[in-house]
């Protein structure tokens, strides 16, 4: 290229006064070695619309390396997206420019800054780019190297190569050092192309300072995705600074910025305004909001059913009603019965085997931008070491299903390391989120359309006993809305109970009304929200006695929602029973009853209440 663009962007990656030094706060050495990374790809290698950057047909770009986010921000200005001076805000509280990236900004799909995540987001733009849009747009990823310890980096690394995600770019931005210490491969790139080629990418070295060699790298095409190994240097351009530990998350003082920006601009060659080039616009039109089901439930009551198996049958029945809806599983599709939906629409299938955080960074990357709307299924338990994902996953404003099936002890035989018991805590804290817990097959194809519909993280909770359908195929059932299974005049206790529980529950009003003791029994549907008015409602009806009783540790689960419904009201009090402690294998009835959540105990709670009252009287 006739001329550098090397210092004008990086005047404005978080070295100058109006950026990093004003805010007395970000990483303006990361920035600087990745400079002319981002110049070359913004102004170069990337098609898109600078006053549309959401357009479908764009290409992508995900900021892995989130604490970089003022050259984010500096290649959008000069892009003329921002306005110059608003740099000049960078962190402050009435700023859309934060500290990483997120949302809010129009130019940004995915939240990221906790690192080792952009690149799952990123292969799950490539997959719907490639297989579901079919269209021409690339999906670019700059990596950080202290990340790449990061395992869900290399289960995203796994995904991309065995599916030859040929649109996607990763860009490993080597600059030897990390926060407190080097990186662990500090200037061995050569090991990094050897990892990267094991895993099914064209792996290319390249001097990242070298506008000339990034270009060339960038404009190679192969049959499988790329990663551009960049060597770098960590503050490059910075006398003093550049590839010096200790400079981390640092701004320059003022007197140093100055001397250093002038030093920058000295060396602009030219300083022609650059445009970046335009997409090809052949990305589909896509709707997909209103989705219904395209028939009503077929269930008789009384016949039983598996919850998860009725999600399977909903989700494979949601994807006649609209092609955008996709489905997503961890090598369990046989057990949540993902694979209903698998057999019935093969292409819109994504098999992301044993790797559940990269499965919900797809299943991110996907719903980016509406272009799907993405269902994730495995056990609820393997959830769990996925909470990190799902909670940026809330932070990027994202909308996606994930079901958890095999929750609590009532699986049985498989034992504690199977059974999930803190789901329903985990999703609860997530911010914006939905969780659902249907109760039979009919509530759990009502689920599966209403999250379709709904924005945000909606979880949905199944059982792998087969129980009784309670309700009738027309139904009605809406977020935040509870059912009230069981009532009379005379009832004395409220039972609150979901899933398993709640056939518990019914089968103890029914040997508890032999006894001339009745009790009103509720089923949630929701568990976030959860209705307040009717928990109330029943509780003042049944002189303020509740009781829970869930398939779940007491921390956290539909106890503790119930208690925080209830606080302050005179007159309730609520007993909680639930799983006390790690359990162990054993058949389902006999770890209902060893852990005080079967009809027995419920039946004994309520005598207790019943008893306490009388005596007080």
């Amino acid at each position: 290229m006739p001329f550098k663009l090397y210092g004008k962007r990086k005047a404005k990656a978080g070295t100058p006064k109006w950026s990093s030094s004003a805010t007395h706060s970000s990483h303006p050495t990361s920035c600087c070695s990745a400079a002319e990374i981002m110049s070359v790809l913004f102004f170069h290698t990337m098609r898109y619309k600078v006053q549309d950057p959401r357009n479908a047909s764009n290409d992508r770009f995900v900021l892995s390396k989130g604490h970089a986010a003022p050259i984010l921000y500096s290649v959008w200005a000069e892009a003329g997206f921002l306005q110059e001076a608003e740099l000049l805000n960078l962190r402050k509280i009435d700023s859309v420019l934060e500290g990483h990236p997120v949302p809010r900004q129009a130019f940004t799909d995915v939240a990221t800054g906790s690192l080792g995540q952009g690149l799952g987001a990123a292969c799950g733009m490539a997959y719907t780019g490639k297989f579901f849009d079919r269209a021409s747009y690339r999906v670019y990823c700059l990596l950080g190297d202290g990340e790449l310890s990061e395992g869900s980096v290399w289960e995203a690394m796994a995904f991309a190569g065995f599916y030859k995600l040929d649109n996607l770019v990763a860009i490993f931005d080597i600059n030897r050092l990390g926060q407190s210490d080097p990186a662990p491969l500090q200037h061995h790139v050569e090991i990094y192309q050897k990892r990267c080629e094991a895993f099914g990418w064209h792996a290319i070295i390249v001097d990242g300072h070298s506008v000339e060699e990034l270009c060339k790298a960038f404009g190679q095409a192969k049959h499988q995705p790329t990663a551009i190994i960049a060597k770098t240097f960590k503050g490059k351009g910075i006398s003093g600074v550049e590839d010096k530990e200790s400079w981390h998350g640092k701004p320059l003082p003022k007197n140093m910025a100055e001397q250093v920006i002038q030093e920058i601009d000295d060396r602009i060659q030219n300083k022609k305004k650059l445009s970046p080039a335009l997409p090809e616009e052949d990305a589909p039109i896509v709707n997909i909001r209103n989705i219904k089901m395209p028939s009503p439930p077929t269930y008789k009551v009384g016949e039983k059913w598996a919850t998860r198996k009725a999600y399977g049958v909903a989700l494979a029945k949601l994807g006649h009603a609209n092609d955008r809806v996709i489905a997503l599983d961890g090598d369990t599709k046989n057990s949540t019965f993902s694979e209903l939906f698998k057999k019935e629409h093969p292409n819109r299938y994504i098999e992301c085997y044993i790797a559940e955080q990269n499965m919900v960074s797809i299943a991110v990357g996907c719903a980016a931008r509406d272009r799907t709307v993405a269902f994730a299924s495995t056990f609820a338990t393997f959830f769990t070491r996925a909470f990190d994902q799902i909670r940026m996953a809330a932070i990027s404003d994202s909308n996606i299903n994930l079901c958890g099936s095999h929750c609590g002890v009532s699986i049985g035989e498989d034992g504690p390391s199977q059974m999930g018991l803190e789901d329903l805590c985990m999703f609860r804290a997530i911010p914006n989120s939905t969780v659902f817990y249907p109760s039979d097959a009919v509530a759990t194809e009502k689920a599966v359309e209403i999250a379709a519909n709904t924005k945000g993280i909606c979880f949905i909770r199944t059982s792998r006993p087969e129980n009784p359908v309670i309700y009738n195929n027309n139904e009605d059932f809406h977020i935040g809305q509870a059912k009230v299974i069981l009532k009379s005049k005379d009832d004395q206790v409220t039972v609150i109970g979901a899933g398993v529980t709640l056939h518990e529950a019914l089968t103890a009003a029914e040997q508890l009304r032999k006894e001339k003791i009745y009790i009103r029994v509720i089923d949630p549907f929701t568990i976030k929200p959860l209705d307040k008015k009717t928990i109330l409602e029943s509780a003042r009806a049944t002189k303020g006695r509740i009781i829970t009783v869930e398939d779940h540790y007491h921390e956290g689960g539909i106890g503790e929602a119930v208690c925080a419904a209830v606080v302050g009201e005179p007159g309730v009090t609520v007993t909680r029973l639930a799983v006390s402690h790690v359990p162990r294998s054993g058949k389902p009835a006999e770890l209902l009853r060893m852990f005080g959540i079967d009809k027995d105990a419920i039946m004994q709670a309520v005598r207790a209440a019943v008893s306490k009252s009388r005596n007080a009287e």
